[in-house]
């Protein structure tokens, strides 16, 4: 019986471990992954363009991609002279 319990804590100190891997991933490393994806594909559209994020740009800027869960989006935006 011993033995099980102590399965069963290193079961629950293991799920608890890759639980708190799992929310640093998605809360640090995630968006700086997001931002460079998308700072990439303004810079095709030209030198000096910029990632912004928000729910409205510019009516300079063009949409980068669209977020199906309603939130904010991302915009490439021209540079400003």
């Amino acid at each position: 019986m011993k033995e099980a319990t102590g399965e069963l804590n290193m079961t629950v100190i293991t799920v608890v471990a890759i639980a708190a891997v799992a929310g640093l991933f998605y809360a640090f490393v995630w968006p700086m992954i997001q931002s460079s994806i998308i700072q990439n594909t303004c810079n095709t559209m030209g030198e000096g363009w910029t990632a912004q994020k928000g729910t409205n740009a510019d009516s300079k800027c063009v949409q980068a991609n669209a977020d199906e869960a309603g939130g904010n989006a991302w915009y490439c935006c021209p540079p400003t002279n």
